[in-house]
């Protein structure tokens, strides 16, 4: 991958982030949407995505016919507690960073890409200081409304900030407001064009009165112990006024299974639990009158693009509490309602209740939705690469 073949038909991209979906998705979404605009202009894209070895973005690139190198990064554990952050674990961590930007600065010399684009997670790091060392325009793209902790450290090393919320603005360093573009967090294109029918034929959703709302309940791939929980405490009653999908995770399947067993016949058909729901994805969100989910940038990004009445179940464990200010956010427009500290079926019913009871006001919260919703957002964050490459 040296220089000889550079080419004024060819745009190189590096692109450096992940460890999550949260970063990996809207990184791979932003490079499909730059080859489909690069080709129609009769030009090609050549990409290195720089990763680690055991985020889920070494899977992801290959899969996707994209070369693929690791640096050594260190994962820094945060805490409060600036003592606890001096960790002996932490030390060993910050040193493997000199590491890391002299094995990205080698990797980005001989790439000499036109643009870095950085969106978060541990790696992006050292490859965006590389960036800065070899004087390629770094852009950083940041998911969520408070920038993460890699995008903080590299917010001064910057041609531009891609960010997903007008009000993240405001929470930028006064230094690099200037370099800021809203974009939104980009979406895979595929999950705006659903089809209800299509989630019942795939489904065999038959069972189902449509004549009732429908709620998808998810807790992410993996499922959610807490939100299985809560939603099988709160079935009997939530069936009596809906349709429910409820994607629970593979390994949660059988015993939510057991625990459901005893559902009268007449709701039990009103109710469809899967583990994981994949390529059917965009119908069943189609289908859905409210979504009951955790609030990551993405299932953000999402869901307000689609304008899908929300109740978050915010994962309280996510970094920087990331998902509870996402889900306070979006509670205070009016767009959803977020579900903090200790959530029970009964505060999932007072939540529910009023959105199943009341179309105008589910598509009064769906349209507040969508007026947050960024569609267009893998389009723009294109703009502002290719931008930032003309200088």
């Amino acid at each position: 991958m040296k220089s000889e073949h550079l080419s004024a038909d060819t745009f190189r991209l590096v692109v450096t982030g992940g460890g999550t979906g949260g970063h990996t998705y809207p990184a791979l979404t932003a490079i499909r949407a730059l080859q489909k605009r690069l080709s129609a202009e009769g030009r090609t894209l050549d990409v290195l995505w720089i990763g680690t070895a055991d985020g889920l973005e070494a899977r992801v690139a290959p899969a996707e016919g994209i070369a693929f190198a690791t640096v050594a990064t260190g994962k820094i554990r945060r805490s409060s507690n600036p003592l606890k952050m001096m960790s002996a674990a932490n030390m060993k961590d910050m040193a493997k960073v000199p590491l890391g930007v002299a094995q990205a600065r080698k990797l980005i010399a001989d790439f000499r890409p036109d643009v870095v684009l950085a969106t978060g997670g541990y790696v992006a790091v050292p490859a965006g200081l590389a960036a800065r060392m070899c004087r390629r325009p770094l852009v950083l793209h940041e998911q969520t409304v408070r920038l993460g902790l890699a995008n903080r450290k590299l917010a001064g090393s910057a041609t531009r900030i891609a960010v997903s919320s007008e009000s993240t603005v405001p929470l930028l360093p006064e230094a690099v407001r200037g370099t800021a573009v809203v974009t939104g967090n980009p979406i895979r294109p595929e999950v705006l064009t659903g089809h209800p029918d299509q989630a019942v034929e795939a489904l065999n959703l038959h069972g189902f009165d449509r004549r009732l709302p429908t709620v998808y309940v998810t807790g992410g791939a993996q499922g959610s112990q807490q939100i299985n929980g809560i939603v099988r405490d709160a079935l009997p009653w939530l069936l009596e006024r809906a349709n429910v999908i409820h994607q629970c995770g593979p390994d949660n399947v059988e015993e939510l299974r057991q625990q459901v067993a005893s559902l009268p016949s007449a709701s039990a058909g009103r109710y469809f639990l899967a583990g994981f729901v994949g390529g059917e994805l965009p119908d069943v969100l189609a289908l859905a009158d409210v979504v009951v989910s955790r609030s990551g940038a993405g299932t953000l990004a999402e869901l307000t693009a689609l304008g899908k009445p929300a109740v978050f179940i915010p994962l309280a464990s996510s970094a920087g509490n990331e998902q509870a200010h996402n889900a306070r956010y979006l509670e205070e427009a009016g767009a959803a309602v977020a579900l903090l500290g200790d959530v029970t079926a009964d505060r999932l019913r007072d939540a529910v209740g009023p959105l199943l009871a009341d179309p105008v006001r589910r598509e009064a919260m769906a349209e507040r939705a969508r007026s947050h919703g960024r569609p267009d957002a893998a389009d723009r964050l294109v703009d502002v690469i290719l931008t930032a490459a003309s200088g």
